[in-house]
């Protein structure tokens, strides 16, 4: 049973990760986001090619069909799960993740899925990790202004906090105020590494630019180098 529950949040949020807001919103001013800049249909591209307004909408909701999924899998899994409370969560952000990185609608080009996993950061509900991510976001961005490294850094420092965390006995089941711990906490820490490998390998590009000095800078006028998603 406990299996096809986590089958069952996957499938959850790939639905509401394949809700692409940067596709949609350009479809609504005629663009297909696809076809402009990186070629990506995530926040950075909406921003660099529709506009701040664009960028602002295209984050919140990415941010929010995430943050919605772990929520309600938060709900469900309090009153029938609460031994997998965790798992749940991370599971259902996972799939958001998934669903916005490879809609099959799509040919499974969409996303990054950078502002989807911050939706999971705030569908954990844990303060803690809002807190290093954020500034670890923030400090990264205004100092060099690259989006991408930012990005990478967060979800780095989401898995080693949460690791952290668990292993000193800080990440607590909130149903009944005991410590993670077990297969539990382990499949949580498999969860959070699957999250940074999908953001490394959707950033390859990325990386490849900022080894030689040539990633777009946030606000840039520089043209985007090439097509990341095509």
């Amino acid at each position: 049973m406990e299996i096809l529950v986590r089958v069952l949040c996957i499938v959850i949020g790939y639905c509401f990760g394949m809700i692409q807001t940067a596709f949609i919103y350009g479809k609504m001013h005629g663009i297909d986001i696809r076809e402009h800049g990186s070629g990506n249909s995530g926040t950075t591209n909406a921003l660099r090619v529709l506009g701040k307004k664009a960028g602002l909408i295209v984050l919140l909701g990415d941010f929010f069909k995430a943050g919605i999924v772990c929520i309600l899998a938060r709900v469900i899994g309090t009153m029938f799960f609460p031994e997998i409370l965790y798992p749940m969560i991370l599971w259902g952000g996972l799939g958001v993740v998934l669903g916005h990185n490879f809609p099959f609608y799509m040919n499974f080009k969409g996303g990054k899925g950078i502002a989807a996993t911050a939706g999971v950061i705030f569908g954990t509900l844990d303060w803690r990790l809002w807190l290093i991510c954020l500034l670890s976001f923030v400090i990264c961005v205004v100092i060099t202004r690259y989006v991408s490294l930012g990005s990478l850094i967060v979800v780095t420092l989401l898995f080693a906090s949460f690791v952290t965390l668990g292993m000193t006995g800080n990440i607590m089941n909130p149903i009944t105020d005991t410590a993670y711990n077990g297969n539990d906490l382990i499949e949580s820490y498999i969860i959070l590494f699957l999250f940074a490998a999908l953001a490394f390998e959707r950033h390859k590009a990325n990386i490849v630019r900022l080894v030689h000095g040539e990633e777009n800078k946030i606000f840039s006028k520089k043209p985007e180098v090439e097509q990341e998603s095509k």
